[in-house]
């Protein structure tokens, strides 16, 4: 089937609701409950674009609130860390507070597009701004693959000129403080990029859980330094960047797979599910959902009676733009075709369009 996004009764008003009750992890998708119900009942619906706009100004405040909490979380610990390199003159732990403070900063891109994202859409950029959040993923991707790439060097340069650790107990204690902070901002970044459909924040907290292993090569290595052993840290250093290539494959998967608009099959198929229950809906054809930013839209076209006039197609695709509201979290809008049902002996409605269809 083509693409038709400019003729027949089609509808695309936003429209608002309350999804984060449905879902904490993009792959689970409870049925709602009675909560949901009576609120539901009690909860006046707008399609004003207010409501929408109110929604995703929501989700990305939810993302800045983490970006700011996590910055100083490690912003702390980094200055715990700094303190401990001065006392203790420690190279190793140098290198993992400069690493730790430089990794920080990959907030910074994705703090950008947030804010770009709640900028209205223009006649340039039509869906808005959300797709900034796919470049600062990107961003992410390759400064955690800068990590693997530097830890892995310094791993072998230590494996080829290896050099005791001073102040092996003070390092130890700064590695993990260096290890829990980074950690407890990689849980918290990773649930709220869930939480919210970001799958930049997502990477950015499987970034921090790439520092939190620098530090724990660290850690590790002073304690098989102060056994004697001074080829522990550079090994402990070689098996931490085979570590971090290991998140880097996660993030990456996480990220370019946004980029091509990939979505959750189950999505589809609950999307599929909600439309067919629509009263006048008698079959679904073509259905595509995409990400834009933490918000997905909806293009679908659904099959009508023929003889039903112009107003009650259109309220028909209202109503299956209702259902899809409620059945796919975080979608802000959809847009509904509505296709006749091809009567017996009739040409294809769309067979105008034959010509342009892709070979």
């Amino acid at each position: 089937m083509s693409e038709r996004h400019d003729h027949g009764h089609e509808h695309a008003h936003g429209h608002h609701h309350d999804h984060e009750h449905a879902q904490e992890h993009p792959h689970h998708h409870p049925s709602p409950g009675l909560r949901h119900r009576v609120a539901h009942l009690l909860t006046p619906h707008s399609h004003e674009s207010a409501d929408k706009l109110d929604s995703a100004l929501e989700s990305s405040a939810r993302g800045m609130r983490a970006l700011w909490v996590s910055l100083a979380v490690l912003g702390v610990t980094a200055v715990a860390q700094a303190v401990v390199v001065m006392l203790s003159g420690s190279v190793a732990l140098l290198g993992d507070t400069v690493h730790n403070a430089a990794d920080a900063l990959t907030a910074v891109p994705l703090g950008i597009a947030f804010v770009l994202g709640r900028r209205a859409a223009t006649r340039r950029f039509t869906y808005g701004y959300g797709r900034a959040e796919d470049l600062a993923g990107i961003a992410i991707v390759l400064t955690i693959a800068a990590s693997a790439a530097f830890a892995g060097w310094v791993a072998v340069e230590r494996l080829l000129n290896p050099r005791p650790v001073d102040h092996v107990g003070a390092v130890a204690a700064a590695a993990l403080v260096g290890f829990a902070g980074n950690e407890w901002v990689a849980r918290y970044r990773i649930r709220v990029g869930r939480s919210i459909g970001s799958a930049a924040l997502v990477a950015d907290g499987l970034h921090a859980r790439t520092d939190g292993f620098t530090s724990l090569a660290v850690l590790l290595g002073a304690g098989g330094s102060a056994l004697g052993w001074q080829l522990a840290d550079p090994v402990v250093g070689l098996a931490i960047t085979a570590a971090i290539a290991l998140v880097l494959r996660d993030a990456a998967r996480e990220v370019f797979r946004r980029v091509l608009d990939a979505v959750d099959p189950a999505l589809v198929d609950r999307a599929e599910q909600a439309l067919r229950e629509v009263e006048g809906v008698h079959g679904v054809g073509e259905l595509r959902l995409r990400w834009i930013g933490h918000r997905l839209r909806a293009e679908v076209a659904v099959v009508v009676d023929g003889e039903v006039t112009v107003r009650q197609a259109h309220g028909i695709a209202v109503d299956a733009e209702h259902a899809l509201l409620h059945a796919v979290p975080r979608l802000t809008a959809a847009l509904v075709h509505a296709d006749p049902a091809q009567a017996p002996g009739e040409d294809d409605p769309h067979l105008p369009l034959a010509h342009h269809a892709a070979v």
